[in-house]
């Protein structure tokens, strides 16, 4: 039995208005906004990020302090459920202008691939990278549900890189979260060995995508849904088929 999802708006006072796109997948509305105009979901979406962090033990990697004023963000992506609770999330950095702006380059300080990858950020600045940082899932969620976000939260970075005008996406992340984020389009420098960061329990990679490629490497079930979500962005249909279904990389 089809259930219809009502979205739930968030009872913001700024006046910008939000972005939107269902996930039928999951439940949930995505909303995209910045930290300055609706400082209210910014909060709750970095908290949630930081108890999902410190669940595993690595909430130093998500610099709480540093970014919890919403001043590094250029914007933010919140997963609202039903009950109007935010259930998933992300922010995002950029457009940079020097390749010392990209904090998670001091992964690899003084470890192999530092040089390397220096050089790729920086030969890709002048046509606009923005990197997406602290995505997280609520884990008191079932199984299916965490992949369904996983998977929009992986097609969010096409949509967030889009709406900044930047040619490339960019992420660090786990080898464990790379095969969802390659079904949105992205690409490993598989030749810049992984880092043990933040800890020796995560071999983490960078991972690329290019708005004038990702489309050959994406799956054709993310496709559809990125075309499906940036026609909701740009203020068409917010309501995605049903029958499409994802796996994400945060399951």
């Amino acid at each position: 039995m089809a259930v219809e999802v009502v979205a739930v708006v968030p009872s913001d006072s700024a006046d910008e208005d939000l972005l939107r796109f269902q996930d039928a997948s999951s439940g949930c509305t995505f909303w995209v906004g910045t930290p300055e105009g609706h400082p209210g979901l910014w909060r709750r979406n970095i908290m949630g990020a930081l108890r999902a962090y410190r669940r595993y033990g690595v909430d130093p990697a998500l610099e709480y302090d540093k970014t919890v004023d919403g001043r590094s963000s250029a914007l933010f992506v919140a997963a609202i459920d039903a009950f109007g609770d935010v259930v998933a999330g992300l922010r995002v950095q950029g457009l940079y202008t020097h390749v010392d702006e990209v904090n998670a380059l001091r992964a690899w300080a003084g470890r192999p691939g530092e040089s390397a990858l220096r050089k790729r950020v920086a030969d890709r600045i002048p046509e606009g990278v923005v990197e997406v940082k602290a995505v997280w899932a609520d884990r008191g969620l079932d199984r299916a549900q965490r992949r369904a976000l996983g998977a929009a939260l992986d097609r969010s970075v096409v949509h967030v890189t889009t709406l900044l005008g930047a040619r490339y996406g960019f992420v660090t992340a786990g080898e464990h979260a790379a095969e969802g984020y390659r079904t949105s389009g992205a690409r490993s420098d598989w030749w810049i060995p992984a880092v043990p960061y933040p800890d020796e329990r995560y071999r983490t990679i960078p991972l690329w995508w290019d708005m004038r490629t990702y489309r050959s490497v994406a799956a054709e079930t993310q496709l559809a849904l990125i075309d499906a979500e940036q026609m909701a962005l740009a203020g068409g249909d917010s309501m995605l088929p049903a029958e499409l279904t994802t796996t994400g990389g945060l399951g």
